[in-house]
């Protein structure tokens, strides 16, 4: 994983209403306009025009395809109208795209796109919906499969229906190269997995998966030409060559490119483990299973190295068509490129001046065998270097200065600084982090060189069970950035929209809801968990630097405690944010947020004592046994704080010290989970006067 330093990690409706009256209340809903329509499309369309009128969805609903028309597309289709089916609970038939003139939704293709899908495949599509037909346009068959994913966004109840508002959508992304890293290198996630993410991409537009498939904790990918890289470096864990063509199949059949990622030359003892022949001086004597950045390298001065590379690379190329292939290149500190005679006096030799220098020239090599495999190079930032062609891809995981070094230089950038999952930050923060915005001080030449970004989720403290909380929905937010036009950042909105699309994930197979109840039920051992839902919806889990402070997790750690069972950006951090910020703006007049604020606080108190009990019989749960007891006392401050201000009374004098004395002591490490109220906690103690 790329550590970030500190200072980068500072910078339920639904739960809570089936214990507390008043809090099923919406906040920040937008009226419907003209034709009920209401906007929850995620992502925002580049254009959008809302007439009068509305479609009636019924059984009849059929498709057809006018233009260019593929198996691909067929199945896309097909698959669109399946979903409706499901949402809407019609009998719509699923036979094969009809070819009559009558069908109520037409899909008109002018071409299939590029045989292998790359960074300049067109998708953009014109979708026009009235109230008896619904027109798809797109240049592409990717291009369709954008509009079908906004089509099934604009499904809404209406009465006893279910309808399609009149709309008239042209839209066309905002950057290129949209896309999600997972790495399966630390903890091995199985093809189902990867299978409902890239369905959970494709809903919200993304299209790049970048696979990241090595590492010091497991080599993932089976090699028939060195298969000691799999029987001695993943613990029997990893995608056969059968299954990751399925993976590339089922990507491609949703509009989704599949960049592989071979770390090298860092980051690899699972390679050395295997063929320690390769190694720069020492070898690894088995799979590292702490994590962090180890001291083993693969050796660049050896020719035997680069005749490997060349041999692998070369099988890989027959597995992943997609002409870019990333290579890591980051965190390389092997000692011995420092110390080992022979290597120093390689470097002399070739007038290398230091370890930068040596990796630049692993990178010009390795470069090379990419160009007879018709590859383009992608790397993190170290690779970064004069020596390299400008058509090397360089990553951005340090910050929006190094992306725009790259740009400066005439790299082609992504930026993935900003977009890391583990930090746990939410989704409101994600989503206002530009890969080029418009105050930039680049040119508009160097800001062309900015293809987008990529989420990152390092996999260090997720499994196959935790994975998708951590995924989603804050994932839809970033898409959202990378698609929309650059002005749409209303924060606010996008959470409002958020909540809407997260259950609509959910209804694609994705566990990112129902994950947290199967975990603390098993935490509790009961099926019994109202309350302690309650309590677990206003704790989420640290970062991962203040986890692996607290924890010191490695590959062997079990994921099965509360930390692992809460979710990021819980839906009680943003409503009472909300809440706080609307009644401080007029709190003896503003009855309805306090009542809600009153409810939510009265909830917290009301769960401490049944919870209490389960943590007495659960080892696992009273791990968080500090904050069922900071709890009451912070739900107290803040009933308290709300009836000082709604009734304009003063508190006694000390009462603020004591209580923001307390708040900081809550947000001190305890239980790995943190508290998602505290800032706005400490606004209503704030806002009281003594």
């Amino acid at each position: 994983m790329k550590m970030m330093k500190p200072a980068f990690w500072s910078g339920v409706v639904s739960v809570f209403a089936m214990a507390i009256p008043l809090t099923n209340v919406m906040i920040c809903q937008q009226q419907p306009v003209g034709n009920g329509f209401v906007n929850n499309l995620m992502p925002q369309p580049a254009s959008l025009t809302v007439a009068q009128g509305q479609l009636v969805l019924s059984p009849q609903f059929a498709a057809n395809s006018t233009g260019f028309t593929d198996a691909r597309l067929g199945l896309a289709i097909r698959d669109a109208l399946l979903q409706i089916k499901q949402r809407t609970g019609l009998e719509i038939s699923l036979h094969d795209v009809a070819a009559s003139n009558n069908a109520v939704l037409s899909v008109a293709v002018h071409g299939p796109g590029e045989a292998v899908q790359s960074v300049d495949e067109d998708e953009s599509y014109s979708l026009t919906v009235t109230s008896t037909h619904v027109q798809l346009d797109a240049a592409t068959v990717v291009g369709a499969m954008r509009g079908l994913e906004t089509l099934l966004q604009l499904v809404q109840p209406a009465g006893e229906n279910y309808v399609l508002p009149s709309v008239t959508i042209h839209d066309s992304p905002r950057f290129p190269w949209r896309g999600l890293m997972i790495d399966c290198g630390r903890h091995f996630e199985p093809v189902e997995v990867i299978k409902r993410t890239l369905d959970g991409m494709a809903a919200v537009k993304l299209n790049v998966f970048h696979w990241h498939l090595t590492e010091d904790q497991g080599f993932r990918i089976e090699s028939k030409v060195f298969p000691k890289l799999t029987s001695m470096g993943s613990d029997g864990l990893f995608y056969t060559q059968k299954q990751v063509e399925e993976i590339v199949e089922y990507a491609r059949a949703r509009g989704i490119r599949v960049v592989p990622e071979f770390e090298m030359p860092g980051h690899s003892t699972a390679w050395l483990v295997a063929y320690p022949e390769l190694a720069s001086g020492r070898a690894p004597t088995g799979i590292r299973r702490q994590f962090g950045v180890s001291d083993f390298a693969l050796d660049p001065t050896r020719e035997e190295t680069y005749r490997f590379i060349d041999r692998f690379l070369s099988e890989m190329a027959t597995l992943f068509p997609d002409p870019y292939l990333h290579i890591g290149g980051d965190e390389t500190v092997s000692p011995e490129w420092k110390t080992d005679p022979r290597i120093r006096a390689f470097m002399t030799a070739h007038q290398l001046k230091d370890p930068d220098a040596l990796q630049a020239y692993f990178n010009q090599r390795v470069l090379k065998i990419l160009t007879r495999l018709h590859r383009h190079m992608i790397g993190w930032d170290e690779i970064l270097n004069p020596a390299l062609p400008k058509d090397v891809i360089v990553q951005s995981w340090r910050g929006q200065e190094s992306l725009a070094k790259g740009a400066r230089e005439g790299y082609q950038g992504l930026l993935s600084a900003g977009y890391y999952l583990d930090g746990m930050q939410p989704a409101g923060k994600h989503y206002l982090v530009d890969p080029s915005p418009s105050n930039t001080e680049l040119t508009p030449d160097q800001r062309k060189l900015i293809l987008g970004g990529e989420v990152a989720m390092w996999g260090e403290q997720i499994n196959d069970h935790t994975i998708d909380s951590r995924i989603w929905p804050r994932t839809a937010a970033i898409a959202e950035r990378f698609w929309s036009p650059e002005n749409v950042t209303d924060v606010d909105d996008m959470y409002r929209r958020l909540d809407y699309i997260s259950v609509q994930l959910e209804a694609l197979g994705l566990q990112h809801i129902s994950q947290e109840d199967a975990s603390l039920r098993d935490l509790a051992g009961t099926e019994t968990i109202e309350q302690l839902r309650i309590f677990a919806s206003v704790l989420e889990p640290v970062s991962f630097g203040e986890r692996y402070q607290q924890q010191h997790t490695s590959q062997l750690t079990v994921l099965d405690r509360f930390v692992d069972a809460v979710r990021p950006d819980p839906p009680s951090r943003y409503k009472i944010e909300r809440l706080t910020r609307d009644f401080l703006l007029a709190p003896r007049e503003d009855s309805a947020d306090r009542q809600q604020l009153e409810g939510l606080f009265h909830g917290m108190l009301a769960t401490v004592p049944i919870v209490k009990q389960q943590m007495a019989v659960s080892p696992r749960l009273s791990e968080v046994q500090t904050r069922v007891e900071q709890l009451p006392r912070l739900a107290q401050a803040g009933l308290e704080a709300i009836s000082y201000l709604s009734s304009g009374k003063k508190a006694a004098a000390g009462w603020k010290q004591s209580k923001l004395s307390m708040i900081d002591d809550a947000k001190k490490p305890a239980g790995i989970v943190r508290f998602t109220f505290l800032d706005s906690l400490t606004a209503l103690v704030n806002a009281v006067s003594e």
